[in-house]
């Protein structure tokens, strides 16, 4: 079977260099161990401690009851406008330079002066999702910048949650949260190891699983719907697989009337969230 639609595949997920720094009094060996934490192994990935950046995401961690937070470093300039914002940061501070900035983060990072060092999220399951209606799932998407506009889209369209593969699907970083501007944290985001075994999961709860491809017997918005529906869509190129399309109830296609009948997976799924909360009456 082939996608729902042609999903444009953009650039990977790369592991950010990582840089020296000066000595620093009072830590020998020149790093201070918050910023060794940040610095050793992979910042990008949800192993350990990280920093996030960008003024927008490092305001949407402050307001998140559920992320854990360790140290702000951050510009004058960018302090002044978190304040302006309302916001009150409950770490220490340090005051640094753009320039010293740069040298924590990823290179050619755009943090706007604001560099926060944080946990991970919890770690959420289908158990946790009992109690929504609409949840969207993307099977092995990998492109960061995909993912986070389409976490920006779910919580501009009030989805429960967004779910992603453990394998084959961008961590949870810096590099995830800057583009997702701050939606990471106001939208749960799920990572299951087995997106088979999710959907029978959900079904199991009362969730009608909905997987988008182009040989879907009806598009979307002939498609019969109930209260609570998962809808699953594919990887860039190869489209919901197989053994997925097989765990859910049944296949949609996603109709269109322009001379490009395809859409990026991104495009896909705010159509596909917009036409699921009409059919739903959720407004």
């Amino acid at each position: 079977m082939r996608s729902a639609v042609s999903l444009t595949f953009m650039s990977q997920n790369k592991r950010p260099k990582q840089f020296k720094d000066k000595p620093q009094a009072g830590h020998r060996g020149g790093i201070p161990p918050w910023k060794k934490k940040a610095m050793g192994g992979r910042p990008d990935t949800d192993d350990g401690p990280f920093f996030i950046y960008g003024l927008h995401t490092v305001e949407a961690a402050f307001a998140n009851p559920a992320r854990k937070r360790h140290k702000l470093v951050i510009s004058q300039n960018a302090l002044r406008r978190l304040e302006e914002r309302g916001v009150k940061p409950d770490v220490p501070i340090e005051v640094e330079t753009p320039r010293a900035i740069d040298k924590l983060l990823p290179k050619d990072a755009v943090h706007q002066g604001a560099a926060l060092f944080v946990d991970p999220l919890p770690h959420y399951g289908a158990e946790e999702l009992e109690r929504g209606k609409l949840v969207l799932a993307l099977d092995q998407v990998t492109d960061p910048h995909n993912v986070g506009a389409i976490l920006r889209s779910a919580v501009a369209l009030s989805a429960d949650a967004v779910v992603t593969t453990r394998r084959h699907a961008p961590e949870e970083g810096p590099v995830l949260a800057k583009t997702a501007s701050g939606a990471l944290d106001m939208i749960r985001h799920v990572r299951v190891p087995n997106m088979a075994r999710f959907v029978d999961e959900m079904r199991e709860q009362g969730y009608k699983a909905i997987a988008l491809d182009s040989e879907g017997p009806a598009s979307l918005e002939n498609t019969e719907f109930t209260e609570k529906i998962l809808l699953v869509l594919g990887s860039e190129g190869k489209g919901v697989r197989q053994g997925v399309r097989e765990a859910c109830d049944t296949l949609a296609r996603l109709d269109m009337p322009g001379e490009i009948k395809s859409l990026n997976v991104s495009n896909a799924a705010v159509l596909s969230l917009y036409v699921a909360r009409m059919k739903m009456g959720l407004g």
